[in-house]
């Protein structure tokens, strides 16, 4: 083992948050371990299950899909599929596997892998489900041959690529063999993984860190060549910004996210450092309970979203925003300005607030944002101040990501108000409308519980139209609809951005991933 003062940094800075590792990581001779450091832990490493920007930066890491999604405008290229054939009706889609990739334990990733994968994903109806489960049956992926796997859905489905990069492969066996009660293996996939992708999990402590060491003959190669590759790669889990902006400085960590725009100026003055900034498509809005306590009602809201200081937005990001005028991106095909949508009136807001049922204020709402989010604290402090026009007072609560997503999955537990970045997961308009079905509740884009059954029939239906043009006219009807019915307060597209030691190469923006995600894959340090 080769012990350097940076190794001794990582260890003595870990020590206090995972007493029981060594004092110092070892080292494959010269190789760098990759240390990336944000506040949201990763409770669920199942990639059936769930994901949120942390989990799945450690999914697509350990993991493999069919397909991937790469770069700025991102674009999708094989992956364990070399090719795929869709069939002129739009039913069957056909992929032809690699022949050279294998699960971490040396088993071959061939077609019944592929479909036992997809049936998981399917049954267990969690996480990824939402995607392909009105479409597709388990009983209709079929295993051809060792490597073809035909899936036929049930009609025409135009956003099925667009979903396929993020259905994780599991290996079968490892998964069968690590079964609790017919479980699918879930309680055992919570902790460890069956992937084939360009890590392996060593150490997985759902709120300290996840240690993952690189896989040296991952059956993809390496873009930066074994010479340069990581020996490993360590996701750090610090709750509040100041410690992950100090341990940039003193190079405890090589990349930090989830900083405010303040630090990220502040950082960007420092030698030996670098900022990632970039628009992206991830929308910050304020859910409101459209189902429980006071919030249900839509005068109320309506109020709330004419009172809110959207300027603020602006200037809290130092100027890294734009303000959404739709429930969807600017960059999402189908977008369209959706005419009337709230700004600041407080005369219009209380004319709203004289129509509900509390029509002089005299109430506190709860507003929620994840613990150790600088610029969601800074965002209830300017709702805080909105409000007064109103008489309503604010109670700000921040909250571990892990327990805010819990609380908002049910309507009687959620909080009044409940801040949340989300991000398209793909190109297809279906990615954005979907986040307001009724099938969204529960999830944390879903915290809303917004209910228009005449919008959910609108959704359902654009999801599975072939004519593109009537499909987009009718994405933006939808978007006109949810806008009318205030389900939250439609705030800002910030910029996306990370923090960096400049030693780090190949970083690689794709605003298809979620607010802090990267692609480690890519990534090495060239020092």
């Amino acid at each position: 083992m080769t012990t350097t003062r940076r190794a001794i940094l990582h260890g003595a800075a870990l020590s206090a948050l995972a007493p029981s590792m060594s004092w110092a990581f070892d080292k494959e001779g010269d190789r760098k371990i990759l240390v990336f450091s944000g506040n949201q832990a990763v409770p669920v490493l199942d990639p059936h299950m769930r994901y949120d920007w942390s989990t799945r930066m450690i999914q697509q890491s350990v993991y493999d899909g069919l397909l991937k999604y790469v770069g700025n405008p991102p674009r999708i290229i094989p992956w364990l599929a070399e090719k795929y054939e869709a069939s002129p009706d739009g039913l069957t889609y056909t992929f032809h596997l690699v022949g050279n990739a294998k699960f971490h334990n040396g088993d071959p990733v061939d077609a019944e892998a592929v479909r036992y994968s997809f049936e998981r994903g399917l049954k267990l109806n969690a996480g990824v489900a939402w995607m392909l489960k009105d479409f597709l049956k388990p009983e209709k992926i079929t295993a051809v041959d060792a490597r073809t796997v035909r899936f036929v859905l049930d009609r025409p489905f135009q956003p099925f690529i667009s979903y396929v990069p993020w259905w994780y492969i599991v290996n079968p066996k490892q998964v069968q063999a690590n079964l609790v009660d017919g479980d699918y293996g879930k309680k055992w996939l919570t902790e460890n993984e069956a992937g084939s992708g360009p890590f392996k999990l060593k150490r997985f402590d759902s709120n300290a860190l996840i240690h993952m060491d690189a896989v040296p003959d991952y059956w993809k190669g390496w873009p930066m060549g074994d010479k340069n590759r990581l020996a490993g790669a360590i996701y750090r889990i610090v709750r509040e910004a100041a410690p992950r902006r100090a341990g940039l400085q003193r190079r405890e960590m090589d990349v930090i996210t989830n900083m405010s725009p303040d630090d990220m100026q502040q950082l960007a003055k420092l030698p030996g450092v670098r900022n990632e900034d970039h628009p992206g498509s991830t929308t910050f809005g304020i859910k409101f309970n459209c189902q429980n306590g006071p919030t249900a009602d839509i005068n109320l809201r309506k109020a709330i979203a004419y009172a809110f200081d959207y300027e603020a937005l602006i200037t809290i990001h130092n100027g890294g925003a734009t303000l959404m005028d739709s429930p969807f991106p600017p960059t999402m095909e189908g977008y369209i300005s959706v005419p009337g949508i709230p700004r600041k009136d407080v005369a219009k807001a209380k004319e709203f607030l004289a129509k509900s049922k509390v029509p002089s204020g005299g109430l506190e709402l709860e507003y929620v944002h994840v613990q150790g989010l600088e610029d969601a604290r800074r965002i209830g402090l300017v709702l805080l101040d909105s409000l007064r026009a109103l008489d309503i007072k604010l109670n700000i609560v921040g909250q571990p990501w892990p327990t805010m997503v819990a609380r908002g999955s049910k309507p009687d537990t959620a909080a009044n108000m409940t801040s949340v970045y989300v991000t398209p997961i793909g190109t297809d308009p279906d990615t954005v409308a979907y986040q307001y079905h009724r099938d969204s509740w529960g999830l944390y884009y879903g915290m809303s519980h917004y209910e228009d059954k005449e919008a959910w029939a609108m959704i359902a239906e654009a999801r599975g139209m072939t004519d593109k043009q009537k499909r987009l006219a009718l994405y933006g009807e939808i978007q006109k609809r949810i806008v009318a019915d205030q389900p939250e307060i439609f705030g800002m597209i910030p910029n996306r951005t990370w923090s960096m030691r400049d030693y780090v190469k190949g970083f690689e923006f794709s605003p298809v991933r979620f607010t802090g995600e990267v692609d480690l894959y890519p990534m090495w340090i060239d020092a």
